[in-house]
């Protein structure tokens, strides 16, 4: 059986007008996540990431938090979906930063029924794939791990929706039931799965291990 773990990126710039890069809190859970596997002398095989910004940066933290020099494999089909694109199919109107708690709720109600009609087919938000191409994106990836990866500890470091999609693939939840793992995966994250070359099963999801102290109450962050 080989081991996959997922991570969610550390905290990115929710709010600011570029989002896909992670603020200075976000480095730090990154950094912390690596030093925790470096002290329990955990090291990967493979390592394969999405494109985005946020992605490099927290693998890049992860890395020289624990010591590793691993080339990762750039894997598009990791990426996050558009939450900007998916909030505008639904409600076409300029939305005021998310800086208030009843502006963030109001945030995270339309991206859930964004979310829900995107994945039923009633909306396209713009420059996105449909939800069954997206899924497909992701299920390549844990194909490749199954196939090109076995016996081997092999780490993703990705975004809330991908790894949610990928629990909702193995578990075969529905929609809604992927939606509701989305919007409570945290920063910096760690799910794991065991594979063989048939398929993935869920060992953990959405734990922080590496913040189980109480010096990091306030890293546990989850946009």
């Amino acid at each position: 059986m080989g081991t996959l773990y997922l991570v969610r990126h550390g905290q990115a710039s929710f709010g600011a007008d570029d989002y896909d890069q992670l603020s200075p809190l976000g480095q730090r859970q990154s950094l912390q996540l690596g030093r925790y596997w470096a002290e329990r002398g955990l090291r990967f095989d493979a390592v394969v990431t999405g494109t985005l910004r946020r992605h490099a940066q927290t693998w890049a933290g992860i890395a020289e938090g624990a010591g590793l020099d691993t080339t990762a494999l750039a894997w598009p089909g990791l990426n996050e979906y558009d939450s900007h694109a998916v909030i505008q199919a639904v409600y076409p109107h300029p939305l005021p930063k998310p800086d208030t708690p009843e502006r963030y709720r109001h945030h995270f109600r339309l991206l859930r029924d964004g979310l829900t009609q995107w994945m039923a087919g009633t909306v396209s938000p713009q420059g996105m794939p449909s939800y069954n191409d997206f899924v497909q994106g992701i299920t390549r990836a844990l194909d490749h791990v199954r196939a090109q990866h076995q016996g081997h500890k092999v780490l993703i470091v990705s975004s809330g929706g991908p790894i949610a999609t990928a629990v909702g693939h193995v578990l075969g939840l529905s929609p809604e039931g992927t939606i509701e793992l989305n919007m409570r995966i945290r920063n910096s994250a760690v799910t794991e799965f065991q594979f063989n070359p048939k398929r993935h099963t869920l060992l953990t999801y959405n734990t922080l291990p590496h913040l189980d102290a109480p010096v990091f109450a306030d890293w546990v962050t989850y946009a």
